[in-house]
């Protein structure tokens, strides 16, 4: 569910698989265009998919706005304490109150408005309409033109790096605003990051570019140096241009004789590395001491520092480095040349030495380090997550062994250096590290929380931080954690999607959850049979829940955060224009494995033109 609708994610993929006749296994030449046509026939067919809210203070009401088709779109106003949903003002009146300002005839189902803005009480609105901001009463529905220092409005934020559109969201705008003294050219970026002008606007002028939410635009000088860099939002916005627009660098992009990363805590001492050593600053004197000695060129220590919070321990990442093997590929028809491109990249083999890296212990004030046995972590395929303990008395960190068959959470005492396995997950085929992995350190109450699929299904599990003993399992039964959305540390609870919870459906439908630390107090907050993402209040009091299913388009329902109770279906989307074009959802279907026993989940996606 995260574009406009799950049950299109597959449409284009599964169209390639068309077959025309029975003895043209590969499919004909029709076949092949109309699937490459599909994604145009389908798009913008499906509308009411999605509520963004924008909330009031106190957060008991919201407003959104729905996008329709021929380019219709309605503002609509939801009460929560009543339940009540609404049009959020007279649209009828605002299009002809702002037709007579404009001096032209203005559709009440096409308003041409965008960035709105209620005040607290919502009896006054205001707004954006050709490049310009606008104020509204809605009791008496006059309007007039906002001052001219509101006119310039809030910029979307730009970001340092260029990177390539990854998503396509519903349509939007972007306005750019050009405050330098130079002409400047608007760049779309594409999804292979490769730049496209769309624009180009003078010293003082302005541009609206109809877009995407999740497209990237990039603005540079005519001397091609980039101002700014612009990632499109649902709601259309103002991109303000100007020579200071771009953010400044960040501590890792800065020179490395001006970062702070290895400063102590209590601001005394400078930790860096020179001649693949470890050395400190004393910042009082400028006088250097090396702490380590051990450090080359192929064994090296790295500036991955992390001080104790009491400053008087500092652990160092060492690095070994591992073998290095390319492999080659070929570039046969390069956009920029006639002739073929060779390509190369490290690609390690089975059996192939990786970089291993370890931690190192250092005691500040005897300039020596302490050493640390590795019996715990000797084959490490990662070693992250390193962190101190508040009263500075132990570091810990977790421990990924090659192969994935352990994954330790390992404790160092910061006074000898004796290390002990707090949490110590293994397994006899692999431990999913990647996509069933969480961990959640309890500072206040000394626990931990773990995720792990040691009883056949993916729970979570609650330790003592100090004797790595399990204190109980907060989870358990015949079905699977899938991720934690939040823990809430004063309330002792955790919220989580889960999946198999609800028995009567497809266990791959993801429902909210949430549990008390010690296991009591389990209430599945959704219900609808489909998988639900979910939006929360600011406050967390309530909630939106958009669910769908391959061949149920998305409903979104509002519902209290305390039991999940339904408050108000805000939307039911509307495909019919997606079936008028003929396409068909996918059938589910449910088969019984070999067993005879495990229910199997599928679905068939049959061809566009498929002819039973």
């Amino acid at each position: 569910m995260r574009d406009r609708l799950r049950l299109q994610a597959t449409l284009f993929v599964y169209a390639l698989f068309t077959v025309g006749q029975a003895a043209q296994a590969q499919g004909t030449r029709s076949d092949y265009e109309r699937a490459m046509r599909l994604g145009d026939v389908t798009a913008n067919t499906v509308f009411r998919d999605r509520v963004t809210p924008h909330w009031f203070a106190g957060n008991t009401r919201f407003w959104y706005r729905n996008d329709l088709a021929e380019g219709a779109r309605e503002f609509v106003v939801v009460d929560v304490e009543r339940g009540a949903r609404g049009p959020a003002f007279d649209h009828a009146r605002l299009a002809a109150a702002l037709g007579k300002a404009l001096g032209k005839t203005i559709e009440a189902g096409k308003l041409p408005v965008d960035r709105l803005a209620f005040d607290e009480s919502g009896s006054r609105l205001s707004f954006s309409c050709e490049s310009r901001r606008w104020r509204c009463d809605l009791n008496t529905y006059e309007i007039s033109e906002a001052p001219k220092d509101e006119q310039g409005g809030v910029s979307l934020p730009s970001a340092r790096r260029v990177r390539p559109s990854r998503n396509t969201g519903g349509e939007t705008s972007i306005t750019f605003l050009n405050r330098t003294d130079g002409v400047v050219d608007v760049y779309w970026v594409d999804s292979d990051g490769q730049r496209h002008r769309y624009a180009t606007i003078d010293a003082g002028g302005q541009h609206r570019q109809h877009t995407y939410a999740g497209h990237v635009w990039l603005v540079a000088d005519k001397g091609g140096k980039t101002l700014g860099v612009f990632l499109a939002t649902e709601e259309a916005g103002d991109a303000i241009v100007s020579r200071d627009t771009m953010p400044p660098a960040t501590e890792a992009e800065q020179p490395a004789r001006a970062r702070t990363r290895g400063r102590s805590p209590d601001g005394l001492w400078q930790a860096f590395v020179k001649d693949h050593n470890v050395y400190l600053r004393e910042l009082a004197t400028n006088a250097e001491t090396a702490l380590s000695d051990d450090g080359a060129e192929q064994d090296g220590y790295s500036e991955d520092f992390y001080w104790s919070p009491d400053s008087h321990k500092l652990v160092a990442m060492r690095t070994r480095k591992g073998d290095t093997r390319k492999v080659y590929l070929i570039e046969s028809s390069p956009k920029d040349q006639l002739q073929p491109k060779l390509h190369e990249m490290d690609y390690l083999k089975p059996g192939d030495q990786v970089d291993v890296s370890k931690p190192h212990l250092f005691d500040v004030a005897a300039k020596r380090q302490i050493p640390v046995s590795d019996e715990l972590f000797s084959n490490p395929w990662s070693i992250s997550d390193v962190r101190w303990s508040p009263d500075s008395s132990r570091f810990t960190f977790l421990f990924n062994q090659r192969g994935h068959q352990a994954l330790r959470i390992v404790a160092v005492d910061a006074a000898s250096g004796q290390a002990k396995a707090v949490v110590d997950e293994q397994s006899n085929t692999f431990i999913d590290y990647a996509g069933k992995q969480f961990s959640r350190y309890l500072d206040a109450t000394n626990e931990i929380i773990w995720m792990s699929e040691r009883d056949g299904w993916c729970h979570l599990y609650l330790y003592d931080a100090a004797t790595g003993c399990v204190k109980n399992q907060i989870t358990q039964g015949s079905w699977v954690v899938r991720d934690v959305e939040s823990v809430d540390e004063a309330a002792r609870q955790i919220w989580f999607h889960a999946g198999g919870i609800r028995p009567e459906q497809d266990p791959y439908y993801l429902h909210l959850c949430r549990v008390n630390f010690d296991g009591s107090g389990l209430v599945v907050l959704t219900e609808g049979d489909g998988t639900h993402e979910t939006t929360f209040s600011p406050d967390r009091r309530f909630f939106l829940d958009r669910w769908s299913r391959v061949d149920q388009p998305p409903v979104t329902e509002l519902r209290n955060a305390a039991d999940g109770r339904l408050i108000a279906t805000l939307e039911q989307a509307d495909w019919s224009l997606l079936l008028a074009t003929g396409w068909q959802p996918p059938e589910r279907f449910v088969a019984k494995g070999r067993d005879g026993t495990t229910d199997i989940y599928g679905i068939i996606v049959r061809p566009s033109n498929f002819d039973p």
